[in-house]
């Protein structure tokens, strides 16, 4: 067929009367993606011709739900349901939120937030949802839930039919409420049933204290609105509690730090890195998407030597600050291979603001130019967790405000020893302790 002659699918495709709400729902969905009816009838390249059946085959679908499902569904539903449709398609991590879905949103990002205190994804539409990390000092943290465990059922019900908005709409409640998440874990020879209670979660995402003198530890839990300027208040009061001889090493905990705002890991990034550093790029299909972020404020940390301790469950922004500073050798990392997550989300309002799509618009690279996405950082030291002998396999490390990490977490003690003595931990060293 010439370019020139109108193929017969440009007239509108003959449907029942109810069906006129579909029709027009087809030219909308035309017009939103820039191809309208008329530049398809000039158009000889397969590819508008299939856009314009896959639209008539939405107007038909929709039309025969309307008419002959059991119940009667009305329009906003349908096409509620056909967002989510489409957004689930795309990648973990893209999401459409509604009203009250925007709302947890910004209280989480402010670090307020109702549930179990777990960051969750589903790679596959028919597999379990799987554990990014528990946020520390919450329930999930507190039940033993880690960094890579599969949840396979809630309250019993399987979750392989479940997306990931649907499995997390489960978890979610009234605090003071229960829930049983059955879990496959890694050695474990029978799935686990752990009871949940709900509750409020306030985090507060930068902690720290002395390991001893001259020795700073800083964990950052996830990052949120305020954590930069927490972060560069609390590195203040530990060179205060350091006296006139200042800092001599700094551990900087990421472990099981599931990520936040980008935003957030430029700050914290910022705080060790000289003035114009590169700290991360991003590269996205829109111009907006494509940019780079450099160091703005001049080491605040005065060179201090850092070790960065990351696990399977750092992800996201944590990687941002892991790659950054091993790229530009400000840090050595100890530990495990980070999980990965190597994109990042904009949240775009639609319907008047009164909902958003977290949509997945650039991947990005560390200042070398890598990118982590499903591949993870690998630690310039790898050292596999230890539970201290006198700490159930299941039970939450004490808190920092009660003891010294550099006691009981065997990561903790070698990146101590790292920065005293610069010699990592000897092969031999990590298989005694691992066992």
């Amino acid at each position: 067929m010439s370019p020139s002659a109108a193929p017969p699918a440009v007239r509108p495709p003959k449907l029942p009367p109810r069906a006129a709400t579909a029709a027009v729902l087809a030219l909308a969905l035309a017009s939103a993606a820039g191809l309208g009816l008329a530049s398809w009838s000039d158009r000889d390249d397969g590819q508008a011709r299939l856009s314009l059946q896959e639209l008539r085959n939405f107007s038909e679908a929709f039309a025969l739900i309307k008419r002959r499902y059991v119940d009667e569904v009305d329009d906003q539903t349908l096409l509620q349901n056909a967002i989510r449709g489409m957004v689930d398609g795309l990648d973990p991590y893209t999401a459409h939120l509604d009203r009250e879905e925007l709302k947890d949103w910004e209280a989480s990002t402010s670090g307020e937030f109702g549930g179990l205190g777990i960051v969750v994804t589903k790679r596959r539409d028919d597999g379990p949802i799987r554990v990014i990390a528990p946020i520390d000092d919450t329930p999930a943290k507190r039940a033993g839930i880690r960094s890579g465990d599969r949840i396979v059922a809630l309250d019993g019900e399987p979750v392989g039919d479940l997306n990931l908005h649907e499995a997390v709409q489960l978890m979610r409640g009234k605090p003071g409420t229960k829930i049983v998440l059955t879990l496959e874990r890694a050695g474990a020879d029978e799935p686990l049933e752990i009871s949940i209670t709900r509750a409020v979660i306030k985090v507060a995402s930068v902690r720290g204290r002395m390991l001893e003198p001259g020795y700073g530890y800083l964990r950052v839990s996830n990052f949120q609105a305020r954590t930069g300027a927490d972060f560069r208040a609390r590195l203040r009061e530990l060179e205060d509690e350091a006296g006139g001889a200042g800092l001599r090493g700094l551990v900087l905990d990421l472990r099981d730090n599931p990520g936040g705002l980008f935003s957030a890991a430029v700050e914290v990034s910022d705080a060790f890195l000289e003035r114009a550093r590169r700290i991360v790029s991003t590269r996205g299909r829109t111009a907006d998407s494509n940019a780079v972020e450099d160091a703005r404020g001049g080491d605040l940390a005065a060179g201090v030597d850092v070790v960065v301790l990351i696990n399977q469950g750092s992800a996201s922004a944590s990687e941002i600050v892991a790659g950054a500073l091993q790229d530009h050798g400000r840090a050595a990392l100890l530990g495990t291979r980070s999980f990965g997550k190597g994109s990042v989300q904009t949240l775009l309002p639609i319907d008047n603001h009164n909902a958003a799509l977290k949509l997945t618009t650039a991947r990005y690279y560390t200042p070398s130019g890598r990118s982590i996405h499903d591949k993870g950082i690998d630690p310039d030291h790898e050292l596999e967790y230890a539970p201290p002998p006198d700490l159930d396999e299941d039970e939450p490390p004490p808190d920092l405000d009660e003891a010294n990490p550099a006691d009981y977490d065997n990561q903790v003690r070698a990146a101590l020893e790292l920065l005293k003595t610069g010699v990592p931990p000897a092969p031999a060293a990590q298989e005694a302790r691992a066992e």
